[in-house]
């Protein structure tokens, strides 16, 4: 009935995402709707030149219907339970719905338009309701319970009792076993949640969009490149402002420009901008959506027996309960804190030695100040700024000689692009992906650009999941937030961008080795806090000597970076972590506050700001020079799925460390080592618990010192 990876969706969204079934006997009545019968084209790959937006409610209506009269039949069958008539038969249901929803939300967040968001909200209780007409159904669940109790007695292999397990699981976390009266009520509050995370995420794009900062004089602009300052201008004329200049913005408290713009006053401006989004009052303020999300989340918790929202949302993640993520974070954070203290005194060094040089009154360290003068502290002491790396690290060719390089090192995959599949956006890439033995393993779509119609940072999705039981291969897209430069320019990247490129590429390849039987394990459809570390692993392979050689060349020369600029650009990794380490904190040591309060301790709107104030304050983490990666209004990782679990991205980065420790000791990049990590680990998606997938190719328990040493902080903690 549904994945892992669909679920995660779902919560996100307020939709439930749904596995196979067979079509049903309405499709015919339809037969221009493409969202009817499966997709002809190779792999199932979406019929996206034939889907328009008036074909999502219909499917919409006749799969959720179609998929009610499928559960219904499982829990109305006669005959005694079994784990082909329930579990299985749940596994085939809702086709049409998964077929249509796949798509409607993978391009709500790729290429979004008023009609598509007016849908969005249309459905979205609907949707949550569809989700607690099954999870709620008295006599499926009973046939449930009825196999979960004799799950060792049906000679079943180790999968097929996981999934029994995780059903029972998901419908008892769903409320399978509350009364009538408190069904009826968490039908209510799961309904209004669903409504209120659309809502919530319209306002952040809507506020993106709504904050760009409007420039006057191209003179405010001194230190961007020209296809910056061009691309600024074609922002402008397309919102009817000729001769002025846009800088826009992405859903992240620091901005891109701040690291190039010399003109202070700007850079202040832009950063403010982007600080006070969601929180200004006006039609996209998301205060009074955050105490009411915060308020439900609550009370949902509370009903289920749990008392707060952090301690049911970790129970079924790797972590297990929140003060195993207070523990760990709270580790952390004091030796961050002091990194970036530290960076700060270099920083403020250098304002002052520059000051002083113009003949100028020195001024203190900001936080629009970090990344123009973390810049300037990293020249002075690498002798290189990332301006010098950018003409080598044209995108394409880190996508294909880079990214696809390492796969084939390591795993022996082969990739052709092709044009003949029909696109959703013109600007996205379709490659097929074949195995080692020249098989079709995949097809992936790499959608790099930002737009207005696109959501903030970087993200996989599957369009079709891998399965045994349906036969399915996977569909895969990359989708990264890159400022696209005018015509007939490269597309070059910064240093970030390119790291994103590999950790998103792992997301793909795990959806990719996908290698299980039933719909509900495919893929990437683990526990929350481990779904990062396989893309976390990947992101070892874009600094690695081999790999960087063979993609790192100049744009118009083909000429090699030089050894000199590699050997500063490994020297420099560990630099500036402090910041980054303390942003992070700060936003997830921010979700676990809202998380773990209850209903009478949650601010009403006017004090939405004022508790975040004092929940850094109170973790120590409240830093002026380095505020949250993400502030509250504009939080979409915690508003959606990611709630109390924004700190899933550091737990896997402590089983990354360990893992790039692991290949390093047994020769680093090589097949043999790629083999043994997809049989292991990629393979496996959701069929086994993680932490024993973990341990099986590690050989121990996750240990801290290995990140502690990645991030440079090992010295810094008692």
């Amino acid at each position: 009935m549904t994945t892992r990876l669909a679920l995660a969706l779902a919560l996100a969204l307020g939709m439930p995402m749904s596995a196979h079934a067979q079509t049903p006997a309405s499709a015919a009545s339809q037969p221009a709707n493409p969202f009817f019968a499966q997709s002809p084209l190779p792999l199932h790959y979406p019929q996206f030149d034939r889907i328009t937006d008036a074909d999502f409610a219909p499917a919409f209506d006749a799969g959720m219907a179609a998929q009610l009269e499928e559960i219904q039949a499982i829990a109305d069958n006669p005959a005694k339970p079994t784990f082909d008539n329930t579990i299985v038969a749940m596994e085939k249901s809702g086709q049409l719905l998964e077929r249509a929803s796949t798509v409607f939300f993978n391009l709500v967040g790729t290429d979004t338009n008023p009609v598509r968001e007016k849908l969005r909200s249309d459905y979205s209780a609907r949707f949550a309701a569809h989700r607690d007409a099954i999870s709620l159904n008295g006599k499926l669940f009973a046939r449930i319970q009825a196999l979960y109790d004799t799950r060792t007695e049906l000679g079943l292999d180790p999968q097929g009792v996981r999934l029994i397990e995780k059903y029972h699981t998901d419908f008892v976390r769903d409320g399978a076993k509350l009364s009538d009266a408190d069904k009826t009520k968490l039908k209510q509050i799961n309904a209004e949640l669903a409504a209120l995370a659309t809502q919530f995420s319209q306002n952040v794009l809507k506020e993106v969009n709504d904050s760009a900062v409007v420039v006057d004089d191209v003179t405010q602009l001194a230190g961007l490149s020209q296809s910056q300052i061009s691309t600024a201008a074609d922002e402008a004329n397309s919102r009817n402002l000729p001769g002025k200049y846009v800088i826009t913005l992405l859903n992240t408290t620091g901005q891109p420009p701040l690291t190039n713009l010399s003109n202070r006053d700007l850079r202040e401006k832009i950063f403010k901008a982007s600080i006070n989004r969601g929180s200004r009052g006006n039609a996209y303020d998301n205060t009074a959506l955050v105490s009411r999300i915060m308020t439900l989340r609550a009370q949902k918790a509370k009903m289920l027996g749990y008392p707060t929202y952090a301690a049911y949302s970790l129970e079924d993640q790797t972590a297990k309960t929140p003060q195993a993520v207070n523990d760990m974070l709270g580790k952390l954070a004091p030796a961050a804190v002091a990194n970036a203290k530290r960076e700060a005194a270099d920083l403020q060094a250098m304002i002052d030695a520059e000051q002083k040089a113009a003949g100028k009154p020195s001024f203190t360290l900001a936080a629009w100040d970090w990344a123009f003068y973390s810049e300037k502290v990293r020249q002075a002491k690498y002798n290189f700024d990332q301006s010098q790396l950018k003409p080598y690290f044209e995108m394409k060719n880190v996508l294909e000689n880079g990214v696809f390089y390492a796969a084939g090192q390591e795993y022996g995959l082969t990739f052709k692009e092709r044009t003949d599949l029909p696109k959703y956006h013109p600007d996205t890439y379709v490659y097929d992906v074949f195995d080692a033995d020249g098989s079709q393993l995949a097809i992936f779509i790499f959608d790099p650009y930002a737009r207005a119609s696109k959501r903030g940072g970087a993200w996989m999705n599957a369009y079709v999941s891998q399965s045994g039981l349906t036969g399915d291969k996977p569909v895969v897209a990359n989708h990264l937030n890159i400022p696209k430069p005018p015509a007939g320019q490269p597309t070059l990247l910064t240093w970030d961008e390119v790291t994103t490129a590999f950790h998103e590429f792992g997301h793909a390849l795990h959806g990719m080795f996908s290698n299980v039987q039933y719909p509900y394990f495919s893929g990437t459809s683990v526990p929350r806090d481990f779904v990062e570390f396989p893309s976390q692993v990947n992101e070892m392979w874009a600094d690695y000597p081999s790999v960087l050689k063979h993609y790192a060349r100049h744009h118009q020369s083909g000429e090699a970076m030089p050894q000199e600029l590699l050997d500063k650009v490994l020297a420099a990794a560990k630099f500036n972590q402090g910041f980054a380490t303390t942003e992070y904190l700060g936003a997830a040591m921010l979700d676990q506050r809202w998380h773990q309060i209850s209903v009478d301790q949650i601010p009403d709107a006017a004090g939405v700001m004022a508790f975040e104030a004092r929940a850094l304050a109170a973790d120590g983490i409240a830093y002026p020079p380095v505020p949250p990666r993400y502030r509250t209004p504009y939080f979409s990782h915690i508003m959606g799925g990611y709630s109390a679990g924004y700190y899933a991205y550091i737990w896997s980065e402590v089983l990354d460390a360990n893992t790039q420790q692991w290949f390093e000791q047994h020769g680093g990049l090589s097949r043999a080592n790629g083999d043994r990590f997809r049989k292991l680990l990629l393979s496996q998606g959701g069929s086994q618990d993680a932490m024993k997938l973990f341990q099986d190719f590690a050989g121990h328990a996750p240990q801290i010192e290995p990140l502690l040493e990645k991030r440079g902080l090992q010295t810094k903690l008692d």
